[in-house]
């Protein structure tokens, strides 16, 4: 799957990784910019279901957010302490020190 094919929607604490994603060649959307635009994306059930209809890959920090793509088979990356401890680590086994 080329980078043009995936839509990705970051949620708002992420907000510029929309722009740094665009950068890669990705169609990137950021919560934020879309509300400033006049979309009604602030409860979090909306912001999934913007993902859902838009057929989106959601970027979120938030947990309840995962849980609930997860659980509606939506697309997310989630980015919670465990995917940062798996980060942590990767570059701990792979540097020289």
């Amino acid at each position: 799957m080329s980078n043009n094919s995936l839509k990705i929607l970051v949620d708002e604490m992420d907000d510029g990784m929309d722009e740094k994603l665009e950068k890669m060649g990705f169609e990137a959307y950021s919560v934020k910019k879309l509300r400033a635009e006049g979309k009604k994306l602030h409860a979090d059930r909306s912001v999934i279901n913007y993902a859902e209809k838009n057929n989106m890959i959601l970027v979120t920090r938030d947990k309840e957010n995962g849980i609930a793509c997860e659980e509606g088979g939506i697309p997310c990356i989630l980015l919670d302490n465990e995917e940062i401890f798996k980060i942590v680590l990767d570059k701990l086994n792979h540097q020289d020190y």
